[in-house]
């Protein structure tokens, strides 16, 4: 077993991957992630390096970062022969293996303190730690506010899925902090905080009752109240912005609260998110071509997986163990069969749907048709699809892939546009 000190569990990950003893990495691993690795996947990854590169010749001292939700990630800089990776292991609190990947060399740095994006101008913002939910749920936030005296309109964010934090932290890149500075530089006051699961994972894994309703509205709700008693914030003009399956789980924010002005939908999961998850591993073992033979059998397994979701006996007594990712029947039920746009539509209120173009976790195919067909006929509904953005709403070219969310960037100043116009543009109404 391994140790429970994350630099000694990644040395050790990487002592296995040397000594090609690939099947001894899969007892690391919690049992739900098990079936959907295999050792002929771990070879053929490490396989493709050593003929890239070379021969191992050195490995750097290890370097361990916080994630979320108590988890860590090590890295550990390797060099071969001809070249130098990084080799990246996510490790739990418990010392299992939560992920295995050899990314760009870059990736094994520190990460570097962010920076505000060019676009933000830190003189005109001010921002303050908050306190969102109740009891032992609370959560630490950040409420960003323009210096400029007026009635501002608000947003408040919701993450994706995850164990995400208020800025949704990845790798050197903040997302969230960037859309906050960059909107509160505009005029516009945001509220953001980390999720529950990433603040109190403990008690969420301790409740097998726990749904993706649970992940979100209480807190989303709090948050907007919190907004309502901000000096400076007009009251009916509070929207909420969810980004990715946060734009899922949105218009259920809205529904509980009517006084919500309207809905952004940032790159929004249309799609059920057990599907989409077996779309996204499809589409990344098609950009690893060499080890999609290998990686058939995760892919399978997840199939399996995603079928027992669909399943009409599917029930609180069925084992983690056959669901996606390990997580408990009632996540997946309290999901099944919910269509966020039929349910967005049907709150009468301006929505706003932004999407990027590369995205390859929620899809123009098949995440923002959806949307547009639900929402078809409504002419309070804007869309706009920015061609070169992808999920994080960070510009590139070609297929969009994980490893360009490493390099330090920040959100496209042409997405913070498009949102700060459209809730500038919403005028204040008497509640109903």
């Amino acid at each position: 077993m391994m140790s429970t000190e994350p630099a000694a569990t990644g040395l050790a990950a990487l002592r296995l991957l040397r000594d090609e003893r690939f099947a001894e990495i899969l007892p690391l691993f919690p049992p739900n992630l098990r079936p959907m690795v295999t050792a002929e996947a771990i070879e053929a990854a490490w396989s493709a390096e050593l003929r890239r590169h070379g021969p191992v010749t050195a490995a750097g001292t290890p370097f361990v970062e916080p994630v979320r939700g108590g988890m860590v990630q090590v890295k550990i800089l390797v060099t071969f022969e001809h070249g130098e990776v990084a080799l990246l292991v996510t490790v739990d609190p418990a010392g299992r293996l939560l992920g295995l990947q050899l990314a760009p060399a870059d990736a094994a740095r520190p990460i570097e303190p962010w920076r505000a994006p060019d676009y933000v101008d830190p003189a005109r913002i001010e921002e303050r730690d908050v306190m969102i939910g109740e009891a032992e749920l609370a959560v630490r936030g950040a409420l960003t506010v323009p210096r400029q005296a007026g009635s501002w309109p608000a947003v408040v964010l919701l993450a994706g899925s995850g164990a995400l934090g208020r800025d949704e932290t990845i790798g050197r890149n903040k997302p969230f902090k960037d859309i906050a500075w960059g909107l509160a530089a505009r005029g516009v006051a945001v509220l953001r905080f980390d999720k529950v699961t990433h603040a109190h994972p403990e008690l969420v894994r301790a409740n097998r009752k726990f749904t993706a309703t649970d992940e979100y509205v209480p807190h989303a709700l709090a948050a907007v109240r919190l907004l309502r008693a901000e000096p400076g914030v007009d009251t009916d003009r509070i929207f909420v912005a969810g980004h990715s399956l946060g734009g899922t789980i949105a218009p259920r924010v809205a529904a509980a609260d009517p006084a919500v002005a309207g809905l952004i939908i940032l790159a929004g999961g249309w799609e059920p998110l057990h599907r989409a998850a077996l779309r996204q591993v499809g589409y990344l073992a098609s950009l690893n071509p060499e080890g999609a033979v290998a990686g058939r059998a995760a892919f399978e397994a997840l199939a399996r997986q995603a079928d027992a979701v669909d399943d009409p006996n599917l029930s609180e007594s069925t084992p983690d163990s056959m669901l996606p990712f390990g997580t408990p029947a009632a996540y997946w039920l309290d999901l099944r069969g919910y269509d966020p746009a039929v349910a967005a539509a049907g709150l009468g209120k301006p929505i706003l749907v932004v999407q990027g173009g590369r995205d390859y976790q929620s899809t123009v195919a098949d995440d923002l048709a959806g949307w547009r067909a639900g929402l078809a006929g409504r002419p309070d509904v804007t869309v706009h699809v920015h061609d070169r953005a992808n999920h994080l709403f960070f510009t590139g070219d070609g297929p969009s892939s994980p490893a360009e969310y490493e390099p330090a960037q920040h959100v496209d100043p042409a997405v913070i546009a498009d949102i700060a116009e459209w809730v500038l543009a919403r005028q204040s109404w008497p509640r109903r």
